[in-house]
């Protein structure tokens, strides 16, 4: 907070106003404005007037309890950037359909969650979709291992969250310290696998995308008779070639 201090008092104004608004889109539920003040060093008073401003413009949302959300207006220039993002990629997806064969997706973590942005569809006739702007969670998806391999250790018990980790299948890694073993090999192989365990018959692999301030992952999925385990590894480097080109064309 030091360095903001020696800005002109309009810039501190508008770095505090984007700071309330990151911090409602992280939150994973309405908060109050002494929280939101606790959390980001601001006076009481100056974290209200914020607020207040916020919501006259719709940035901010107050429910019924005095707390506060992201509102419309955020939402929108969020839905934009992933429509940016996601028009991007569009060539980068096509080209991971056309190596491996499978259905391409972009997703990103926003959250606690995954946002599934773009998808490029396999031309088989038994394929696998994840509707754009579907949410899903982290620790049954290969995207969203990916998304948390990529950010420091530390931060790994906050984004999966106090709650148990919820089994999509049975094969789901709902133990924590199992999971955590699992985050590090991704770390050191460079990939994650989703092996039947966000949906039964559906094998995923997944690589991350270098992209400034996101975590953003590209993932080819498939039924599991064409999508084996072999084949999953055989596509990595594939993957991360594409992952490469987009990453240089988005930065």
């Amino acid at each position: 907070m030091g360095q903001r201090e020696d800005r002109p008092r309009g810039v501190q104004s508008v770095d505090r106003a984007l700071d309330i608004v990151e911090l409602l889109a992280a939150a994973p539920a309405p908060i109050g404005v002494t929280e939101i003040a606790r959390e980001l060093g601001l006076a009481q008073g100056t974290a209200h007037r914020l607020v207040s401003g916020l919501v006259a413009r719709g940035w901010v949302r107050q429910d019924t309890d005095r707390r506060y959300a992201v509102g419309p207006a955020a939402m929108r220039v969020g839905d934009a950037s992933y429509r940016t993002l996601g028009a991007s990629a569009a060539p980068a997806l096509r080209e991971a359909v056309a190596a491996t064969g499978e259905t391409a997706n972009l997703a990103l973590l926003e959250g606690r969650v995954m946002v599934y942005v773009a998808q490029a569809p396999s031309p088989h006739t038994l394929r696998i979709f994840a509707e754009v702007g579907r949410r899903v969670p982290l620790h049954s998806t290969a995207v969203g291992k990916v998304a948390l391999a990529t950010r420091p250790r530390a931060a790994w018990a906050e984004l999966l969250g106090d709650a148990p980790l919820e089994p999509r299948t049975p094969h789901t890694v709902t133990d924590v310290a199992r999971l955590v073993e699992e985050l590090e090999q991704v770390r050191r192989q460079g990939f994650a696998l989703d092996d039947e365990e966000q949906e039964l018959g559906v094998r995923c692999v997944a690589v991350p995308v270098q992209v400034a301030g996101l975590e953003v992952a590209m993932s080819v999925s498939g039924p599991t008779e064409r999508m084996t385990r072999e084949r999953a590894q055989q596509v990595v480097p594939e993957l991360r070639r594409i992952a490469a080109a987009l990453a240089g064309g988005t930065s």
